[in-house]
């Protein structure tokens, strides 16, 4: 199963463990294929670096560097139109239809509300829990 992480699940599940943790957990017991695109994996190296800051003592640069080693980079142009209310959120749906993704895990509102868009599933981070790996 292809999975796309919105950043904030990613960073949730680096720096503060949790719900978000058990999905990064299940990941690296290669329960589902996490898909990337330059533009999502910019934007998790850039809320990486300022969380980093805030948060001495955690490093994310080594979970960074084995989520773009084990994960599928996909190219994802973007959308032939605006999906989300967040313009900056189409970077996930892209991701997610050009990778061949099923779901999108994140806790956004404004990209919850697009779930089913071309057949991608957008979840909160306990709905996949409890549904693919609980």
């Amino acid at each position: 199963m292809k999975v796309v992480l919105d950043t904030n699940i990613l960073m949730s599940g680096i720096f503060f463990a949790g719900v978000p943790g058990e999905i990064l957990s299940a990941w690296r017991q290669g329960r589902f294929e996490l898909v990337l695109s330059p533009d999502v994996m910019a934007e998790y190296e850039r809320v990486a670096g300022e969380l980093s800051e805030d948060y001495g003592g955690i490093e994310a640069d080594a979970m960074l560097a084995l989520i773009v080693s084990k994960s599928a980079m996909m190219d994802a142009p973007p959308l032939s139109r605006q999906i989300c209310e967040d313009p900056d959120d189409d970077i996930f749906i892209a991701c997610a239809v050009a990778g061949g993704a099923i779901v999108i895990v994140s806790g956004d509102k404004l990209l919850l509300k697009v779930s089913a868009y071309q057949g991608v599933r957008v979840m909160t981070a306990r709905q996949f829990v409890e549904e693919f790996i609980r």
